[in-house]
């Protein structure tokens, strides 16, 4: 390469405010092989894979842009055309803080903004998926194109938000074997002002918090032979993980989940285009029609944007920043008190559920550089029954009312130096690593009564562990 092409390169990458490609990481701090990038700070969910090319790092580049954008309802120099006419967000980054976790509502006068709410009525869709509610869709909108903002503009008449979302909290506590009280909250969706009728009987709900995007694209990689692999030996050990198959709109075919709370998207691709939908109000190309069932007469009327109003090229571009994004360290790997974790970590089969090391497929065509990686995720990217206090109730092809995916751990440790969130599990009822422990239940009831039976010590070392991934 000439003289001015890596000065080019060198401009591309700090303006990404990528780590240091230089720096030395030991063996034991590889969360992700080759995609391992040694941050800690509030950027650390937003790196690109280190060996990407000037090419690559353009575009990731671009879809950082397409990820950060303010979208609205119209054109304008600060904002792209094409929100709505329903949404809960004008843009990624405003759920996806720092490309981290969502919270939930601090005070009970608050909405949900990092949030959402699944519904479904009973009965199945053409391909075994939740079945829409008729008024409300599979998904509620808690805002809409009603002013009294130029980009909340609207055509003929204020569109009404199709409700009013707020949490409530239900205080417990948990008393541990040697004494310890543990102060737990479960959440209660309270749903106001729903401006198309009441919900109706049998109507299921399911609160949802933003997920971190740090390595998705290297879960993607992973085989699906590995992961029913994994299934059959959970099985001859006592454990039930089950892979969840979906609808693949992409391919057009039923295919393994890997995303989401239930596993019910299959593909990153897919991933973006029902959150554009559902989130924003953006449509693609895959998916066309605006949110507004038949009842939602002033949505139907609204003027679109651009169609498809998320292009196909941006598309394609937030797809690849999505997968390239890298994973950081760990921290303090080789210290005693987080070795000593690790060890209380399996024996308590934690990571019969949390596997701690996957390997991605030897070739992968929709990012070359995630092919042949060891990566330490902990998880395993399947369903398990997690027992009625975490239950929603509400089944999502095969993961039934009781079931969800098993999260990755990397990068949790940084979750509140990246965006201050430490929100837990699928509704963000956890606040620390310990009670969304405590929370565990039907397969890993076991595993949570073996870290509550333990000393003190051992508790805080196995969530130090936890926390050094």
């Amino acid at each position: 390469m000439n003289k001015g092409g890596r000065v080019l390169v060198a401009g591309v990458v700090a303006g990404l405010g990528v780590a240091s490609l230089g720096a030395a990481l030991q063996e034991s701090e590889l969360s992700a092989g080759r995609l391992t990038v040694a941050r800690s700070d509030r950027d650390a969910y937003l790196q690109p894979a280190p060996d990407m090319s000037l090419p690559q790092l353009q575009a990731f580049q671009r879809g950082r842009r397409h990820f950060d954008k303010q979208w609205a309802s119209v054109s304008s120099l600060q904002f792209e055309w094409g929100l709505g006419p329903t949404f809960i967000a004008k843009s990624c980054a405003e759920c996806h803080v720092q490309g981290g976790r969502g919270r939930p509502p601090e005070r009970a006068d608050e909405q949900m903004r990092s949030m959402l709410v699944r519904i479904s009525v009973p009965g199945t869709d053409e391909h075994g998926g939740p079945k829409p509610h008729p008024n409300y869709g599979d998904q509620f909108q808690n805002d809409a194109l009603r002013g009294p903002f130029p980009d909340y503009a609207y055509h003929t008449a204020p569109v009404p938000p199709e409700a009013e979302l707020y949490v409530d909290w239900e205080e417990r506590a948990v008393t541990l074997p040697d004494g310890e009280r543990v102060a737990l909250r479960k959440p209660s969706l309270r749903i106001e002002n729903p401006a198309f009728g009441p919900l109706g009987e049998g109507a299921m709900t399911s609160m949802r918090i933003a997920q971190p995007l740090q390595g998705l694209g290297l879960l993607e990689a992973v085989p699906e032979s590995a992961l029913l692999a994994i299934a059959r030996e959970q099985q001859r050990i006592g454990f039930n993980g089950r892979p969840n198959l979906v609808r693949d709109d992409v391919s057009q075919r039923m295919a393994l989940g890997r995303f989401g709370w239930k596993a019910n998207q299959p593909s990153i691709r897919q991933q973006i285009a029902a959150a554009s939908l559902g989130d924003m109000g953006l449509t693609t190309r895959m998916y066309r029609q605006q949110n507004c069932p038949p009842v939602q007469t002033l949505c139907a009327m609204q003027t679109p944007g651009n169609d498809p109003e998320l292009a196909w090229t941006d598309w394609d571009e937030l797809e690849l920043w999505t997968r390239g994004l890298a994973v950081p360290a760990r921290r303090n790997p080789d210290d005693p008190q987080v070795r000593r974790g690790e060890l209380l970590f399996a024996q308590a089969q934690c990571s019969a559920c949390h596997v701690p090391t996957l390997q991605t497929a030897e070739t992968f065509a929709g990012l070359p550089q995630l092919a042949n990686q060891t990566i330490h995720p902990y998880t395993d990217l399947l369903l398990h029954d997690m027992g009625e206090d975490l239950a929603d109730g509400r089944p999502d092809f095969k993961a039934g009312p009781r079931d969800w995916r098993t999260p990755p751990l990397w990068g949790l440790g940084l979750s509140q130096a990246v965006n201050g969130s430490t929100a837990m599990l699928h509704d963000g009822r956890a606040q620390s690593v310990v009670e969304a422990i405590l929370w565990h239940g039907g397969e890993a009831a076991e595993s949570r009564e073996a870290f509550s039976g333990m000393h003190r010590g051992d508790r805080e070392a196995l969530v130090k562990f936890v926390e050094s991934l």
